[in-house]
């Protein structure tokens, strides 16, 4: 159990529950090894994941890559920054040795040659991989199930979804199952499982991090860390954010550590919150009193908060299509006597958006870069940009997929994806709990290749805040 410390704050004595700047800190005054860490993790997952279900696989060579850490930390030569500590991969991702299924049981079983550069960075880092978290199919959705794995729950109340479509490292991020997960983001699949389970998600600038072999969305989708606090996610950042070969549209290494300059405030930066991201998006009452709680927050802080519009053109629209045409695709690539195995969602969007012109398409992308282009004009004026996370808090984890292209910008990703299609960075922040005990979330959002200035606005927000990380469990 934590224990108190000075002003209230608490640092928990169980190892499953610290975060990994904590781990890493007590590993290097030989106060707890990697070893001890992990066995704390691995309890709370053989005791609490029968009915979270975050895992679509566990690597049985985790104990002995904690060992391998421990004793590298033993003769003071840890291999990187963040040697021993516990992380899990998202199931759209290559982890070599473990096959890339997605969610789908039109997926083959064969293990993945190569590790993906995000995962890559990690192993490099030290990281042990915990194992491999669930995905909605192909990540096309934000209820947090799929064909493969079933449902995924919400580790702060077993009838609500994680959300998605980073549902398990969500999921698993909540329950405390490792400090540190890798998600991925085509319209929301960080921020929203984020929001829904009450820990910290960062969609980097597109680009930051590397990607390959490249998914359903790869116009608009990142990798990216999801973790119980800000610091730990940027310093996860540190080791996703390398240039990799494989990848040549990602940005060269900046050589910075991410958070440098993070606990430098938001003291005379310009924030807009923002109701209208194109259209008229829907928020429920607690959501927009966690919005306001967030404003006067930073306005605390000595930011300048305004109320501000982008005059942005109709995001529905574009990422509709940009949605829909990716979907349709993917069912082409997918063999006809497998497709009766897909999620009958993904069949019913791709049947509608495969009629859809190449000009209607060509069409959508022209709006996407005028889109991004109002978002830079606007970032002229603006520093940052406060937003809600999620239309409400999480829904029924078994509730039917009902029309889905509605649900897309009515119930599941409409303050979210479009960040996507402008390619900035935005970070999805927890603000507190709502009358049911659920996790509430803002977004903070920067001009591209702003990322610093998203992770100072979100740990500003995080220590005015000082929001429970983990359900008690």
């Amino acid at each position: 159990m934590p224990h108190a410390i000075g002003g209230g704050v608490t640092i928990p004595t169980d190892p499953a529950l610290m975060e990994a700047e904590q781990l890493l800190g007590l590993y290097a005054r030989r106060a707890l090894s990697p070893v001890e860490a992990l066995k704390a993790v691995m309890e709370r997952v053989a005791r609490m994941n029968p009915w979270v279900n975050a895992f679509a696989a566990m690597n049985p060579r985790a104990l002995a890559q904690a060992g391998e850490s421990e004793a590298r930390w033993a003769a003071g030569r840890p291999m990187g920054p963040l040697d021993g500590v516990p992380c899990t991969v998202k199931d759209l991702l290559n982890l070599a040795g473990f096959p890339t299924r997605r969610g789908s049981r039109a997926t083959e079983a064969t293990p993945a040659g190569e590790d993906a550069p995000s995962v890559l960075g990690l192993k490099s880092a030290g990281a042990v991989i915990l194992g491999k978290t669930t995905t909605t199919e192909f990540g096309w959705k934000s209820p947090g199930d799929c064909p493969l794995h079933g449902i995924t729950r919400n580790p702060w109340n077993r009838e609500r979804t994680p959300g998605g479509s980073s549902s398990g490292a969500g999921a698993a991020a909540a329950a405390c199952f490792g400090p540190l997960h890798i998600g991925t983001d085509a319209g929301g699949s960080i921020r929203i499982p984020a929001a829904f389970c009450g820990v910290v998600g960062v969609k980097p600038s597109f680009g930051r991090v590397p990607q390959w072999p490249l998914g359903a969305f790869a116009n608009v989708a990142v990798a990216g860390p999801m973790a119980r606090s800000v610091r730990d996610a940027a310093l996860m950042m540190n080791a996703m954010a390398r240039h990799d070969l494989r990848d040549p549209f990602c940005l060269p290494d900046e050589n910075r550590d991410w958070r440098d300059g993070i606990e430098e405030g938001v003291a005379g930066l310009r924030v807009a919150i923002v109701r209208r991201l194109g259209f008229e998006a829907p928020l429920d009452a607690e959501g927009e009193e966690a919005l306001l709680q967030a404003a006067r927050a930073l306005e605390a802080a000595g930011a300048h908060v305004e109320e501000a519009d982008p005059a942005l053109p109709d995001t529905r629209a574009i990422f509709g299509r940009v949605w829909g045409v990716a979907l349709a695709r993917l069912v082409a690539s997918i063999p006809e006597e497998s497709r009766g195995l897909l999620d009958a969602g993904i069949m019913e969007v791709a049947e509608r958006q495969s009629r859809m012109s190449a000009v209607d398409f060509l069409g959508a992308d022209a709006l996407r870069i005028e889109a991004a282009h109002a978002m830079a004009r606007f970032h002229q004026r603006f520093d940052l940009v406060l937003t809600a996370a999620t239309p409400t808090a999480a829904f029924a984890a078994d509730q039917p997929t009902l029309h889905p292209e509605t649900a897309l910008w009515r119930d599941w990703a409409p303050w979210t994806f479009a960040f996507n299609l402008t390619r900035q960075p935005a970070i999805s922040v927890p603000v507190g709990l709502d009358s049911e005990g659920m996790p509430r979330a803002v977004q903070v959002a920067a001009a591209l290749y702003r990322d610093d200035l998203c992770f100072r606005a979100a740990r500003s927000l995080e220590i005015a805040l000082q929001v429970p990380s983990a359900p008690a469990l």
